[in-house]
């Protein structure tokens, strides 16, 4: 696999251009195309995307090769014609995924994700579940079922993805003329929009003809309104991920007969009872008494991300050289960390024990490495030690949880 060592840089690459993106939004006065909280999650879930695709990225790969070798139609060579050819039929079958992804209850539940921000920018782009990554990835097998060559497939989807990543900003005006052709940022920031007259437009992630010729193109009118007609009232790492599946069982029990039970998971989402999103929200989630009050100490949250960013790049550099239990370590602990971010944007107290459960696998780990497995014991016994004498618990409330009234 010798494109891991590539994807290596993808994070550093998406951070550099962020970096850029938001330097110009301060250049250009335009504060409210950046939001903390969100711009956190939307990161959070891109880093949960990027490190469970490691482990399972093989498997689409050896997918494709599998159906190529055994299950192919054609014999299709590798030129610049086929190429233009690979290009367009990429795109094509990514329009119809897309539009199924919000057709469809079961594909919109991986979707959804990638619409709950109510911003536009690059950290909406990396909005990428794996739930989403394998559904999509069912699509492009009809690539090389048709005869496209799994290696060529395989660059076509990065410079797929690539393009797709910078049509995620509002940093760009219209560019009418190039709408009749590609999508601009114009033209997909339509697509994320909640507005009426802008739902279900403009599927197409590199090019505009199949949404013209399918009836779905939608040109930028009023400026847009972004993120769900019905906005998430949560923040939480985990709630943000599996919140559409709850809701699609809800409604699974609440239908009578088989019908009823099957257009529950493939019916549309335009048929979701309303009422589900706000029963399971006052079920599962916690009422703030004051909406809009935020962290004062975000320094923590900047220190997380960038630990696992740092953490990402190099596990995914040296990833085919590790072994089981160096990677699984290095996975929990991403993703404890990613739910600890999103526990303390939403203010919950019990993060602070996520934190001993990450200390106690961070010294488990190196007693493993050290061969005194052991004695794992000890630092169990001096967490509870310390908890006990010096109440942690409290003063961690007290300093990590310390909130300011945002504007």
């Amino acid at each position: 696999m010798k494109h891991i060592n590539f994807l290596a840089f993808a994070m550093p690459a998406f951070f550099l251009f962020l970096f850029l993106e938001y330097k110009l939004a301060q250049r250009k006065k335009r504060p409210e195309i950046f939001n903390y909280e969100s711009s956190v999650s939307n990161i959070s879930i891109g880093i949960a995307e990027r490190l469970i695709n490691l482990f399972i990225a093989a498997s689409f790969y050896q997918l494709y090769y599998l159906i190529y070798d055994n299950y192919r139609i054609l014999d299709i060579p590798s030129n610049v014609f086929v190429w233009i050819a690979l290009i367009l039929a990429t795109d094509f079958v990514w329009y119809w995924y897309h539009r199924l992804g919000h057709e469809v209850n079961f594909f919109w539940a991986a979707h959804i994700v990638h619409h709950h921000s109510e911003e536009f920018n690059f950290t909406a782009a990396a909005r990428i579940t794996t739930f989403q990554a394998v559904v999509r990835t069912g699509f492009w097998c009809v690539l090389p079922l048709v005869g496209f060559h799994p290696s060529m497939v395989i660059t076509m989807l990065i410079v797929h993805g690539a393009y797709s990543f910078f049509t995620h900003t509002q940093l760009i005006g219209r560019v009418k003329w190039l709408e009749y052709v590609f999508v601009t940022p114009s033209v997909h920031g339509v697509h994320h929009a909640s507005d009426e007259k802008y739902l279900d437009k403009n599927y197409g992630d590199m090019f505009t003809f199949w949404d013209r010729l399918f009836g779905t193109f939608q040109e930028e009118e009023e400026k847009p309104k972004y993120g769900l007609t019905h906005p998430l009232k949560s923040y939480s790492f985990l709630w943000q991920h599996f919140h559409y599946y709850f809701e699609i069982y809800e409604l699974w029990k609440r239908s009578e007969g088989f019908k009823a039970k099957w257009k529950a998971v493939f019916g549309s989402p335009a048929h979701m009872d309303q009422d589900i999103r706000p029963t399971l929200e006052k079920r599962f989630l916690q009422d703030k008494a004051n909406p809009h009050q935020r962290l004062r100490f975000k320094n923590y949250l900047y220190i997380q991300l960038g630990v696992c960013t740092l953490f990402l790049t190099v596990f995914t550099y040296y990833f085919e050289f590790l072994n089981a239990v160096d990677k699984v370590f290095v996975l929990s602990i991403i993703l404890i960390t990613l739910v600890n971010c999103g526990a303390l944007l939403e203010q919950r107290k019990w993060m602070y024990y996520l934190e001993y459960v990450r200390i106690f696998m961070f010294t488990t780990y190196l007693l493993y490495v050290e061969n005194l497995i052991s004695f794992f014991f000890i630092p169990l016994a001096i967490m509870i030690f310390a908890e006990q004498l010096f109440s942690l618990s409290t003063r961690y409330q007290n300093v990590i949880l310390q909130l300011e009234t945002s504007e």
